[in-house]
């Protein structure tokens, strides 16, 4: 085996116009401690965590230089001492936050699940991040029932598309807020979409739903939290997960505000959810709900829209594109010469 490897390398802070701080580099290859799993990664999934790590705004992650990467599929390459329940060849998921972005990658094996015959390593890696965020604010969070109604934001997008998908499973009404041009995805996932730039959200809502919806999913953030509030009911949940829309520290400041605080004075329930918060606190329920995802993955229940895969080195590539804010689905970068 080389004693290299190669990882694309983020050197210092940047942004979409400035992806020249991703640089590949050889690396060295790393034996596994006592406890850890070496493995060889065949597909890295791409979000918008990545572009908060460009930035050096991500707090999750370690300081720069580091190897971005937030979610991976792979191959068990090496067992360090004591590790029992996995074996070279077997193929594997991990939630890894950073790293993911290069050819191995070093973690305790109690981060790593393992991935069932029938699903691709590009879906393993596509819902990850994605699908357990959208499980678990379904179900540990708004606790979702059938008959309900729900209002999505950024609903063509990775994980507004498996809200979508996930919200049909349990028998939910859901209007999907994304632009005239993402419509059909957002109907072939079931949904009633709506285009956000037409008017104030909560007004588009309600001249579906009159009395408004019961939940609301909201990956945007920022100042449309207010009409993500207005569009429910009294009595109605407000679901968070992503403030892309939030620029500065106050207006994150402001839109937290207005979920706890805002939110009650209305008459409605607030609640924020983190994927990384909850792993980091107790890993408990992502190891327990992406098992459940990659069963629907291999019942054919659900399907993640892949917008494009590019070659696995190919991070500058594939965040330039998530940047345009034209992707509908999940980017995933892969070794087409490894991929399952």
């Amino acid at each position: 085996m080389s004693a290299t490897y190669r990882a694309v390398m983020l050197t210092r802070k940047g942004d979409p116009k400035n992806l020249d701080v991703l640089q590949i580099m050889d690396l060295p290859v790393q034996e596994p401690g006592p406890g850890q799993l070496r493995v060889r990664i065949r597909a890295a999934g791409v979000g918008s965590t990545d572009l908060m790590v460009l930035a050096g705004s991500y707090r999750f992650a370690p300081k720069i230089p580091l190897v971005p990467g937030y979610e991976i599929a792979g191959v068990v390459d090496a067992l360090g001492p004591g590790v029992e329940g996995f074996r070279i060849g077997q193929r594997v998921a991990s939630l890894t936050v950073y790293g993911g972005f290069g050819e191995m990658l070093v973690r305790d094996a109690v981060h790593f699940l393992p991935i069932p015959d029938g699903v691709s390593d590009r879906d393993a890696a596509a819902v990850i991040l994605n699908y357990v965020t959208a499980y678990q604010a379904i179900h540990r969070v708004a606790h979702a029932k059938a008959g309900q109604t729900a209002l999505v934001t950024g609903a063509a997008g990775g994980v507004g598309t498996a809200v979508l998908q996930l919200l049909r499973l349990v028998g939910v009404k859901t209007y999907g807020a994304a632009s005239s041009g993402k419509h059909a995805t957002v109907r072939a996932l079931g949904a009633v979409p709506i285009d956000y730039r037409a008017g104030r959200l909560d007004r588009l809502v309600r001249a579906l739903e009159p009395n408004g919806v019961d939940l609301a999913f909201d990956g945007v953030g920022g100042p449309r939290i207010g009409s993500c509030i207005g569009a429910l009911r009294r009595g109605g949940h407000l679901v968070a997960y992503g403030f892309m829309a939030a620029s500065g520290p106050l207006a994150i400041v402001a839109m937290f505000a207005n979920i706890f605080i805002g939110s009650r004075l209305r008459g409605r329930r607030g609640s924020f959810y983190g994927i990384t918060a909850l792993y980091r606190k107790d890993p408990t329920p992502l190891l327990e709900d992406l098992p459940k995802i990659f069963a629907l993955l291999a019942d054919h229940k659900i399907a993640p829209v892949i917008a494009k895969t590019f070659p696995l080195l190919d991070a500058r590539g594939a965040l330039a594109l998530l940047a345009a804010g034209t992707v509908e689905g999940k980017i995933v970068l892969e070794d087409a010469a490894q991929t399952s």
